[in-house]
């Protein structure tokens, strides 16, 4: 028997999926340790072994892929925590990470007091060298190189850890800062060298020059992490090379994950995609939305007719970042979510979370701060002795006492008001963060299923669905660890891009794009080979950056796989108007049309998991597990509701709300006016009923 590992380190909890070739799939949880991930994976891993009666040794020896998801560069970037980073650039361009294009965020782009962003670099280390490269490419003033050699003296002077290289028009002519990279990787051996050239090689020099920064700059805390690991992992055991999963919805190397650090930043999430389409192919379902809730955060991902958005050239926590990601609506809403009133005497949910240290106040660990997992508690959704199949005991007074004394007596109202209050606010910044991923980009909400990711999900899913106007939900027996199990399904991606400034007019030279497509196509297949993946098993996907001429921004036009010349050009511009119809409710077919950038995008797949087939179900009343008192509106009377054991219900039972099920790793709440199906798929199908 061969098996596939995942592991997803979240804020809160470490998940493990392990599954094997008969379709067996094992889903694991531990408490995060953010201070030595391996701590968390070795608890993990001793479940495994105990579920499976075997050592972890023979398990990892017989294991054919190990993928980790991490939030190391994540944190890293939002407390930031990266390294000290110097920066070599053009003359003239020191300031052009504090200039931002002149940018200012949406909301506060008035707001004479909002702080400026705190710069990645000081300035003091971004070092000027004389040098021009021009935008056709010609040189118009040759590279000094003492000036290179002054800037690395000084570094070394200064404890630079990291040396980002950004030169103007280098993605036209890149011999200038070729020659600087080699420069400064000879004088500083010991330093992290990230080169635009190599991170971001496409148009835009501020967005290349802050990407290659942000690369820089978490460069060496990734590397630590990913070298600790792939010891832990050498050590347990594991005969593969562990596999890291990118922002880009991707594994990628040990090797690619180190010398992209910021292809790292929103690793756990972006596998939740995959994971839906997993689920949700089997019940013909096409446009999803993924949403994970933690403990810490609640992420969503949204799912076109089978294609999931993909961001480039965004501001990240700030930062602005041109390499792809996969979109993910980050908020602070996760079951760790802190609930406060502030001077004006409103309640408010997070972002402030309590984390897995110390936790809710029911987790019994020192948290005395009322959470939203607290409040689930008092509105009587979970089991109030033990979660996690009773590996954590928990404290319903506790809950009840953290929102009384903060919230219930403040506002002189009951802790049951209390609770739904917190519990409606968190689901109100949900389902706000929805409508950003559909409504604000053209889609309606109400043509998607919600698909269910984290532990905590499964508690607001049919109260958010129904404020939203969704009326179907899907929550899959694995949905606490949904990003774990997305990384053992997904294949190896990696993005190769390059600037290729043209106008499609009668001079348009198509065959120069198309031999610098098959170019990158050739690079890209030689690193998969070189990795060990198949030939058959390698495919490529293109997509262009295109604009009217005149235009500001571009659109990502996907070509799949059509080769570029006068054949496939009509359809090629048809693809740029109808996206850009659909983005800003407008074209101009009669516009000319330049393209500036190019992408190809190198696919390695991974072989297909076995399905998981339920046995088919009994009577469901066998699956009463208890009944308790629950509180679904504010204003009404408690309701005695049935809880049914999850691990005792088979394919095809169905359940009318309200009630809840307890999974080993999630509870779900089926809110009054729902019905909940179970598939044989593993997935438990909630729909709301016809008025």
């Amino acid at each position: 028997m061969t098996y596939r590992l995942g592991v997803d380190a979240g804020g809160t909890f470490t998940d493990f999926i392990l599954a094997d070739d008969q379709g067996n799939i094992h889903l694991f949880k531990a408490t995060s340790t953010p201070e030595d991930g391996t701590r968390a994976i070795a608890e993990g891993f001793q479940q495994i072994a105990e579920k499976i009666g075997k050592p972890m040794r023979e398990i990892l020896a017989d294991t054919e892929l190990c993928v980790n998801g991490t939030t190391v560069a994540l944190n890293a970037l939002i407390q930031h925590k990266g390294v000290k980073t110097g920066l070599i650039c053009t003359a003239g361009h020191e300031d052009s990470l504090e200039i931002r294009l002149g940018h200012k965020e949406e909301g506060y782009r008035y707001d004479s007091e909002y702080p400026a962003a705190r710069i990645l670099v000081d300035r003091h280390l971004r070092r000027p060298v004389r040098e021009r490269v021009l935008a056709d490419g010609s040189v118009h003033t040759p590279l000094n190189e003492d000036d290179v050699r002054q800037a690395c003296e000084l570094f070394q002077r200064e404890g630079v850890q990291a040396v980002a290289v950004s030169l103007l028009w280098s993605v036209a002519n890149d011999r200038h800062e070729r020659r600087a990279v080699e420069i400064v990787r000879e004088m500083l051996p010991e330093a992290y060298v990230s080169a635009g050239l190599e991170v971001f090689p496409q148009m835009r020099e501020y967005t290349r020059t802050s990407t290659t920064v942000v690369n820089a700059y978490l460069g060496p805390v990734l590397k630590a992490y990913v070298d600790r690991i792939d010891q832990f992992y050498r050590e347990q055991g594991t005969q593969v090379p562990v596999r890291y999963f990118q922002s880009n919805g991707g594994m990628a190397s040990r090797e690619a994950m180190v010398s992209r650090a910021v292809n790292a930043i929103n690793s756990g999430p972006a596998s939740a995609p995959m994971a839906g389409s997993y689920f949700c192919e089997p019940l013909g379902i096409s446009n999803y939305i993924t949403v994970d809730m933690g403990g810490t955060s609640f992420d969503i991902t949204l799912t076109h007719q089978g294609k999931t958005n993909v961001n480039k050239d965004i501001d990240f926590l700030r930062y602005r970042i041109g390499t792809p990601m996969i979109q993910v609506e980050t908020l602070g809403a996760g079951g760790g979510s802190i609930a406060w009133i502030d001077q004006m005497g409103i309640l408010n949910v997070g972002p402030q979370s309590a984390g897995a240290q110390p936790g809710p106040a029911c987790y019994q660990r020192g948290g005395t701060l009322p959470t939203v997992t607290d409040a689930n508690m008092a509105l009587g959704y979970l089991n109030p002795e033990h979660l996690l199949g009773g590996r954590l005991e928990v404290d319903a007074s506790a809950a009840r006492q953290a929102i009384a004394r903060h919230i219930a007596e403040p506002l002189n109202i009951s802790v049951e008001k209390a609770a739904h209050g917190i519990y409606n606010i968190v689901n109100n910044n949900m389902a706000n963060g929805i409508r950003r991923v559909s409504i604000e980009r053209g889609y309606d909400p109400r043509d998607f299923a919600l698909v269910g990711a984290g532990g905590a999900t499964g508690l607001h899913l049919t109260a958010l669905a129904q404020d939203i106007g969704c009326r179907t939900v899907l929550v899959p027996k694995l949905a606490s660890g949904l990003c774990a199990f997305g990384q053992v399904i997904s294949d190896v991606r990696y993005n190769h891009m390059a600037a290729t400034p043209m106008r499609l007019d009668t001079s348009a030279d198509l065959a120069a794009i198309e031999a610098r497509f098959l170019e990158l196509e050739a690079a890209a297949f030689e690193t998969l080979r070189a990795e060990g993946t198949p030939a058959e098993r390698i495919r490529f996907r293109r997509s262009i950056d295109m604009r009217y001429v005149g235009q500001v921004h571009e659109c990502t036009v996907d070509i799949g796989t059509l080769p570029v010349d006068a054949a496939n050009l009509p359809l090629i511009t048809q693809g740029f108007h109808d996206l850009h119809q659909q983005l800003f409710t407008y074209n101009e077919p009669e516009s000319l049309i330049e393209i500036i950038n190019i992408e190809c995008v190198a696919i390695g797949q991974t072989q297909p998991l076995q399905p998981p087939r339920l046995a088919d179900g009994g009577r469901v009343t066998d699956a009463v597990r208890t009944r308790r008192h629950m509180t679904f509106h504010a204003n009404t009377p408690t309701v005695l509701t049935t809880v049914y054991d999850g691990e005792r219900l088979g394919a095809g039972d169905v359940i009318e709300g309200p009630a809840v099920v307890e999974e080993l790793t999630t509870t779900i709440v089926v809110y009054p006016g729902w019905t909940l199906r179970l598939d044989a798929s593993g997935t438990y199908v909630m729909t709301q009923n016809q008025n």
